[in-house]
């Protein structure tokens, strides 16, 4: 990695790494606090706590790392994988929230309402999340090789850019479903918002699917360019920064609805708002490749 961008890209991993540990203690300490729907809010919670311990290793690994004091490459992958194995089981326990979105009805919802917003979405995250996580998990293995474990990474981080794009779109319909078209077409704030969901996420998915196709035959890490890596993660964390500035200069337009009390309130994930500050040095180095990090 070039020089003129290996401190920032460091300072830019840490804020974010530092910023996934805080926001998910935080959201574990307020779902303790307020517990409504116990089937679901325990094992989310539950959930909560494996994330927090998995960004608490991602943290520590860091902090090596300020203080001169690397892990071997041994000990290293050995905490990446502890990393990935309990970001699968957080994944993993949103499996009642996809058992409750399909049997539930009340608060107001009808039962196709819950099942879009809720049953579906869960079903996915809950279901693909974790399965390319412990496939991933497994790849890593010491005994593989190089280009095995590239390989799977790729098709990691695509799938999980398919899942968020699944999961964030299912919101929107489930507000159509209540709304109807109007809650879209009669404001451009939203019509502006729901596009960049439905399309801007899919089309930063299908630049993931044929990087990742192109990239499938490297042999080492030597040979990994990680320009077009610093190009997704910047372009998926600006989706969370606009949609988010949007929310605080205009609100909710057309007033409550499902769509923004599930990204502003109720979402595990807008610590990714601070993914730029590690992709942009990726993206704008002039050398990227591992072997100059």
């Amino acid at each position: 990695m070039s020089k003129n961008f290996k401190h920032p890209f460091k300072f830019g991993i840490f804020i974010v790494v530092f910023s996934w540990f805080i926001f998910t203690l935080y959201q574990l300490g307020k779902g303790i606090m307020g517990q409504m729907v116990y089937f679901t809010d325990v094992p989310g919670s539950v959930g909560l706590g494996f994330r927090t311990a998995a960004g608490l290793i991602a943290l520590v690994i860091l902090l090596f790392n300020l203080f001169k004091k690397d892990l071997s490459p041994t000990e290293l992958l050995i905490s990446i994988r502890w990393i990935i194995l309990l970001e699968a089981a957080y994944w993993l326990t949103l499996f009642p929230s996809a058992i409750w979105g399909f049997q539930f009805e009340g608060f107001g919802y009808s039962r196709t309402l819950l099942i879009v917003s809720t049953g579906i979405p869960c079903l996915v995250e809950s279901t693909i999340a974790p399965a390319i996580l412990f496939l991933l998990f497994i790849k890593l293995n010491p005994n593989n090789s190089t280009r095995v474990k590239i390989k799977w990474g790729l098709v990691a981080g695509t799938t999980y850019i398919f899942v968020f794009w699944f999961n964030y779109t299912m919101q929107w319909f489930a507000e159509i479903i209540r709304s109807g078209i109007g809650f879209i077409t009669y404001y451009p704030v939203n019509a502006f918002a729901f596009a960049l969901t439905t399309g801007g996420l899919f089309a930063l998915m299908l630049y993931s699917l044929i990087y990742s196709k192109k990239s499938l035959k490297i042999e080492t890490f030597e040979r990994f360019d990680l320009k077009p890596i610093g190009i997704i993660i910047t372009a998926f964390g600006l989706y969370f920064e606009v949609v988010f500035l949007l929310w605080l200069l205009f609100g909710s337009p057309s007033g409550w609805t499902i769509w923004h009390t599930f990204f502003i309130y109720h979402n595990m994930d807008l610590w990714m708002l601070s993914l730029p500050l590690a992709g942009i040095p990726l993206a704008f180095s002039k050398n990227t490749r591992l072997c100059n990090a």
